[in-house]
């Protein structure tokens, strides 16, 4: 039995509309399959009225004379069947046909089947996706696939090419095909981090052939006019290429006399197409944290990227020209087989990141706010009955609580930190890799986080003499929830099912505004607890409890909410009420209602940043590759 071809390896970028994929040998030549004597497959596929699924010129010849056949994108297709004029077939099926194809082809140029196998897909694509696309890997007979996002791809090409990307430099590549994704990545010794991606299925070449049959066609229906759309699709596409290097040509149209498409139209067609794709970019930029100063280039790939005016657009709203890469079709392809290449030879080097100031300050403003909350808890406490039976402490059950809640914000901020020192002494190679060192990062940051909360418990315990059950109800039950959606986000990192916009660093980084507002405020409340009350500084310290309570209130609401207006309608009755009711009694509900907002705030980060990131992408589309 054939194990298959050994050092060799398989990598497919399957678009909307094309698929290419590259053999790569053992002493690391690359070869495009070709297909029809094409560099690229057209992913359109025809069914058969025995239910076969041809693809290819097979396809496009029977298309010819029964139209309706012809699925033209498989790759959009949902789960369960689908009834193709009448025959009814599998939708994993359709999008299986042409990887089916790529992978005899590449066993027929390597003589045995090849088992290593890499699959191309768009860095915004969720678990649900990458699953459909394994499944339908494993229907089209190939090897279990890696995946690798296709702008890690592009940068890996790009590096391979001689493109100067030093180790922390950024690059953004816009994938322009049948829609358009954009995405920010950072060069780290072990590869490319994917920082920020924005997509748009709206932003790509479908979106100017749509327009430019409007304007050929008139708006007339051709489906009503029983011509097949995507036959007058394919001829506007193909106008369409035509026109980017010349002023006019000759479109036929089914069932109507050919009409003259020029320059102009396509102009037309193109403006609202690229200046989405530059607002995307701006955008992506902005969701890095990055200024475009901060950047090693913009380049562009995919089908649709030597659009007119594209570079124009993108440097207008960035100020930077922006290249396109060679042979952009087939880019993503030629990097995902360096990406495996790299993968496999490198030595297991982590860089251990050294935060910026920004994510510095994010770590030391809790860490600092909780030891300063739990000394204060310990020195203010106050023993009652010592030396008898009915022995009490007065004790801040508030500041404990928020103290502990503080230490996990701290351990959190620096978890991509502690998952770097991690992976560089992990022997595991899935430790490795930037979702395994996230992920074990997060975990390490829990843990820490509860271990220092169940410390101040046990600490304060044995300094009162005191049963440690209460010390550790108040220490641990208020960060459960912001531990339990943090064990969350490490799921979803092992999987490297998507990055957050901004990266993760910046999405473990706690609300620093928030922090200090809060726990100065718990400091100033506990004072006015405490502090002697002598008759000419009672007024101050009274005022000092208000004082607290109001900074109190008014962290609460910048945990809660984001926006400056909302926070500044919101603040004044909540700063005002927990001003109102600061006493011994209620410094513990305060610091429940704090915590409670934080658990708001990470759920609301995990919900916008990773479950339905706010970006233009459709949470039930299925966007392209590349190549469209």
């Amino acid at each position: 039995m054939s194990m298959g071809a050994v050092g060799v390896r398989l990598s497919i970028d399957c678009g909307s509309a094309s698929t290419v994929a590259v053999l790569t040998w053992a002493d690391g030549r690359a070869s495009v399959l070709s297909f029809d004597g094409m560099p690229f497959l057209p992913s359109a596929v025809y069914v058969a009225g025995d239910g076969r699924v041809w693809t290819g010129q097979q396809a496009w010849q029977a298309a010819e004379e029964q139209p309706g056949r012809l699925v033209p994108s498989p790759r959009r297709s949902a789960d369960g069947d689908l009834v193709v004029d009448r025959t009814r077939v599998e939708a994993v099926e359709l999008a299986a046909a042409p990887l089916r194809r790529a992978a005899a082809e590449a066993e027929r140029v390597a003589g045995e089947p090849v088992r290593d196998v890499q699959l191309v897909v768009p860095a915004g694509w969720g678990p649900r996706r990458r699953t459909w696309i394994r499944q339908v890997a494993h229907r089209a007979g190939l090897a279990q696939p890696r995946l690798v996002e296709a702008p890690v791809a592009v940068a890996e090409h790009l590096a391979a090419t001689g493109v100067r990307l030093p180790v922390g430099s950024s690059v953004v590549v816009c994938d322009v095909g049948a829609g358009a994704e954009v995405t920010v990545l950072r060069r780290r010794s072990a590869g490319f981090e994917v920082l920020a991606t924005l997509a748009d299925q709206a932003a790509g070449g479908t979106s100017v052939d749509s327009t430019l049959t409007a304007a050929l066609t008139n708006g007339r229906d051709m489906a009503a006019s029983g011509t097949a759309p995507w036959a007058t699709a394919e001829s506007v596409r193909v106008a369409k290429e035509a026109l980017i290097s010349y002023p006019a040509v000759t479109v036929p149209l089914a069932g109507q006399t050919p009409v003259i498409a020029n320059r102009a139209m396509l102009d037309e067609a193109v403006r609202p197409v690229v200046r989405r794709v530059a607002d995307l970019t701006q955008q992506t930029i902005a969701a890095a944290e990055l200024a475009p100063s901060d950047l090693a280039g913009i380049y562009c790939v995919g089908g649709s990227a030597r659009l007119p005016h594209l570079g124009e657009a993108i440097a207008e709203r960035t100020g930077i020209t922006p290249t396109v890469v060679v042979e952009p079709q087939l880019v993503a392809a030629l990097g995902a087989a360096e990406v495996g290449s790299a993968n496999v030879g490198a030595a297991a080097a982590v860089d251990v990141p050294v935060p910026p100031v920004r994510r510095a300050v994010g770590i030391a403003v809790p860490g600092f706010a909780s030891l300063a909350l739990f000394w204060q808890c310990i020195v203010t406490a106050e023993r009652n009955g010592a030396l008898s039976v009915h022995y009490w402490v007065d004790f801040n059950w508030g500041g404990l609580a928020m103290a502990a809640v503080f230490a996990l914000l701290a351990c959190l901020a620096a978890g991509t930190v502690l998952g770097s020192l991690i992976a560089a002494r992990s022997p595991t190679p899935d430790v490795r890799t930037e979702g395994g060192k996230v992920s074990i990062g997060i975990l390490a940051a829990v843990s820490l986080g509860a271990a220092i909360a169940g410390l101040y418990a046990v600490v304060t315990s044995q300094y009162f003499t005191l049963p440690v059950g209460g010390f550790l109800r108040w220490a641990l039950w208020p960060i459960v929830p912001i531990a339990v959606l943090a064990m969350g986000m490490a799921v979803v990192a092992a999987r490297q099912w998507r990055t957050p916009h901004g990266g993760w660093s910046a999405l473990l980084s706690a609300p620093t505004g928030s922090v200090v507002a809060a726990a100065l405020g718990m400091v100033l409340i506990q004072y006015s607890l405490t502090a002697p009350r002598w008759p000419h500084v009672m007024m101050w310290v009274d005022l000092a409890g208000r004082v607290g309570g109001l900074l109190l209130g008014a962290g609460i609401v910048m945990a809660l909410v984001t926006p400056l207006m909302f926070r500044i309608i919101l603040a004044a009755p909540i700063a005002v009420i927990s001003a109102a009711i600061v006493n011994s009694q209620s410094t513990g509900i305060l610091a429940v209602c704090y915590a409670v907002a934080v658990a708001v705030w990470w759920a609301a980060r995990v919900w916008t940043r990773i479950v339905h990131p706010t970006t233009a992408t459709a949470a039930s589309a299925l966007p392209p590759a590349g190549g469209g």
